[in-house]
């Protein structure tokens, strides 16, 4: 269980529009946070919307966390309006389920669109643990984001993508990873992105006995499970059963999860 707190927005960046970077104060969440976590954000002070938003963390440093978002109803578009210096209601950092740091030879990392942004402060831990392939998939041009954040750590190979070719390389990323892994054997695969992507790298790392492990994006009302409305049929045992994508995830071995 993650912390509520009151944490000051001291930078706010469209990005491109209708994406915002905040960065904000959160000691008290960042000295917890591990890759693959996420934040439930109350939007309003109204009480209108009920219900946090669930973002997922994109950066950490020093106190300060980042998050991206994409203004998608009146919940985004009211935090979207939410100016420098004043306070967001947080509580984080969420979810059990987290991506694992540790020492590997080769690591394949695979985003598409805002499903990119959780997988920027797991490639920075990754950093000097393993070579970094790292694939990120946009629909096109005028979507592509971060990728200057994702260069900057340094990296084996970063591929980016458009659906239409309209910038880099054409077509979908897991293609792309799919050549490269052919040539070159991977010890685990990291993804997060929409559920078309996440079920083909899911279903080509179980056939090809390749680690994957998958971050899932649902609409959590709660974040810690009394909702019930990120409902996840989990594999453990013999029976599967239903777990809860906030509390068991949002990051699952490839193996543990039907999607």
């Amino acid at each position: 269980m993650g912390v509520k707190v009151n944490c000051e927005l001291v930078k706010k960046e469209k990005l491109i529009d209708g994406i915002y970077k905040f960065s904000v104060k959160a000691p008290e969440i960042a000295k917890t946070a591990k890759p693959g976590q996420f934040l439930e954000i109350k939007v309003s002070e109204t009480g209108e919307p009920y219900l946090r938003r669930p973002i997922s963390i994109f950066n950490i440093d020093g106190e300060i966390v980042e998050f991206i978002f994409q203004v998608k109803g009146r919940g985004t578009e009211l935090l979207a309006q939410v100016e420098e210096g004043k306070l967001i209601d947080i509580m984080g950092p969420l979810g059990k389920g987290c991506f694992t740091v540790q020492e590997y030879n080769n690591v394949a990392i695979i985003g598409g669109g805002i499903g990119t942004y959780p997988l920027y402060e797991l490639t920075k831990e990754l950093k000097g643990k393993a070579n970094l392939n790292v694939y990120l998939g946009f629909r096109d041009k005028s979507l592509v984001t971060c990728e200057k954040d994702f260069e900057s750590i340094g990296l084996n190979k970063l591929v980016v993508t458009t659906d239409d070719g309209s910038y880099k390389e054409k077509g979908f990323a897991i293609d792309f990873m799919k050549k490269d892994i052919e040539e070159h054997k991977v010890d685990m695969i990291f993804a997060c992105g929409p559920l078309p992507m996440l079920k083909a790298v899911r279903s080509y790392a179980i056939e090809n006995n390749i680690p994957c492990q998958i971050s899932l994006e649902e609409r959590m009302g709660c974040g810690v499970g009394a909702c019930v409305g990120c409902a996840v049929k989990v594999i453990s045992g013999e029976e599967p059963r239903y777990g809860h994508v906030c509390k068991d995830g949002p990051v699952f071995n490839a193996t543990d999860v039907e999607i």
